[in-house]
C-alpha cells in the first residue's frame, strides 16, 4: 500500500528475523488503541466523501463531447482519486483487525498497487496542471487548441504508465506473511534485501514528492508573478482588484498539496532512517510509527480536496472574475484594457 503503516515496519522486521524487543515498544498503548478505532471511521468517511465528490466530478465532465484542456486533467484527477477511495474500505479493515489481512493475497498485492499506483499519478498530474497554466498564463501560444487537447491526452496516458511502472515493486513484493506470535497474517512488503529500503526511499520520496514539488514551485511562482503584473496594469487603467482570486486560488493548490503530502514523505524518511540504523531506540521508532499513522489522516484527504479546489472553487471563480470585469466599466463602453484582463483571466480557466 502506499501508506505502509505503522504497524508494517515491525511486522517487516519480525519476519526479517528480528529480535521482538528491538522492533516492539510499549510506551504509548493508549494513543494505538485510538488509532486502531479512529483511523478506520476515518478512511470510510473519506471513502464516501471521494467517492460523492469525485463522481460527481466526472458527471459533469464526461458527458461533453469536447473537453478543454484543464478539464481533461481534472477528469484524469478525479478518475485517480475514484480509484484511490475505492481501496479505503480494506485498508480499514485492515486497520480496524489490527492488521490481520482477511481478503487473500491477490487482493492484498493488487488493492495496495493500486493505491501506491494513485500516489504518483495524482501527484504527477498536479504537475501537468501547473506546467499546463504556465504555458497559458506566462509563455502564450497563439496556435493551440486541438493540437493541445492532444498533447494533454498523451501527457495524461504517460502518467498512467508512469504510475504503473512505479508501483511494480508493490504488485510484486506484497504478500501475505503469517506471524504466529502475533496470531495474524499480515499483508506486507518482503524486500529480498536490504538495498530495496534505499530504492524505495528513492522512488517514494524523491519521485514521488521532492521532483514533483520542486516543479510545481517553480511553475505557480512564475504563474504568480506573471498575475501579478498583469495585474498591476489592469488595475491602472481600470480601477479594479488585479487577479487576488486566481493568486489566492493557486496558492491554495500548492497549500493543499502540501498539507496533505509532505507529512507522510516526512515520516516515510524517517521510517527508512529507522531501518538503516540512522536513528534508533524505542522513541524514534514511537515517533515514525505514530508519525505514518497521523499523516495518513492529511493523506487521506488529498482525494476529497481536490474536487472541492479543482471545481467548485474554479468555477464560482469564474463567474466572478465575469461580473468584476462587466462591472469596471459601463456597458456601452469596454475599455481595451478590461478586457485584457478578462480575456487573460477567462484564458486560465478555458484553455
Amino acid at each position: 500500500m502506499a501508506f505502509q503503516s505503522a504497524l508494517e515496519l515491525q511486522l517487516s522486521n519480525q519476519s526479517q528475523g528480528s529480535h521482538p524487543n528491538a522492533t516492539f515498544c510499549d510506551a504509548v498503548p493508549e494513543a494505538w488503541e485510538v488509532l486502531y478505532r479512529a483511523l478506520p471511521m476515518f478512511a470510510i468517511t473519506i471513502c464516501v466523501l471521494g467517492l460523492l465528490g469525485n463522481i460527481l466530478v466526472l458527471f459533469l465532465l464526461l458527458p461533453r463531447k469536447r473537453l478543454k484542456v484543464a478539464e481533461i486533467y481534472l477528469a484524469n484527477l478525479a478518475a485517480s482519486d475514484l480509484m484511490f477511495v475505492l481501496g479505503l474500505p480494506f485498508w480499514a479493515e485492515n486497520i480496524w483487525s489490527r492488521f490481520n489481512w482477511p481478503f487473500g493475497a491477490a487482493l492484498c498485492s493488487g488493492i495496495n498497487g493500486v493505491i501506491k499506483a494513485h500516489l504518483f499519478i495524482s501527484i504527477f498530474l498536479v504537475v501537468a496542471i501547473s506546467q499546463d497554466r504556465y504555458r497559458v498564463l506566462v509563455q502564450p501560444v497563439v496556435s493551440w487548441g486541438r493540437r493541445r487537447r492532444r498533447h494533454a491526452h498523451t501527457i495524461c496516458l504517460l502518467i498512467w504508465v508512469a504510475g504503473g511502472l512505479l508501483s511494480t515493486p508493490t504488485f510484486v513484493l506484497r504478500s501475505i506473511k503469517r506471524l504466529p506470535d502475533l496470531n495474524i497474517s499480515a499483508c506486507i512488503l518482503l524486500f529480498p534485501h536490504e538495498g530495496w529500503h534505499f530504492v524505495r526511499v528513492v522512488e517514494l520520496n524523491v519521485l514521488g514528492f521532492l521532483l514533483p514539488l520542486a516543479a510545481i514551485f517553480f511553475f505557480n511562482y512564475h504563474i504568480l508573478a506573471s498575475l501579478r503584473e498583469r495585474g498591476e496594469v489592469s488595475r491602472s487603467r481600470c480601477g479594479g482588484p488585479k487577479g487576488r482570486r486566481t493568486a489566492t486560488l493557486i496558492s491554495t493548490l500548492v497549500a493543499a498539496f502540501l498539507v496533505c503530502w509532505a507529512p507522510y514523505h516526512f515520516f516515510a524518511f524517517l521510517e527508512f532512517l529507522f531501518h538503516v540504523h540512522a536513528i534508533q531506540g524505542c522513541f524514534w521508532e514511537e515517533v515514525t510509527d505514530l508519525g505514518l499513522q497521523l499523516a495518513n489522516f492529511f493523506a487521506f484527504t488529498n482525494s476529497c480536496v481536490n474536487p472541492v479546489i479543482y471545481v467548485f472553487v474554479g468555477r464560482p471563480f469564474r463567474t466572478k472574475i465575469w461580473e468584476l470585469c462587466k462591472q469596471c466599466t459601463p456597458r456601452s463602453h469596454t475599455p481595451a484594457s478590461c478586457s485584457h484582463r478578462r480575456g487573460i483571466l477567462q484564458l486560465f480557466w478555458r484553455s
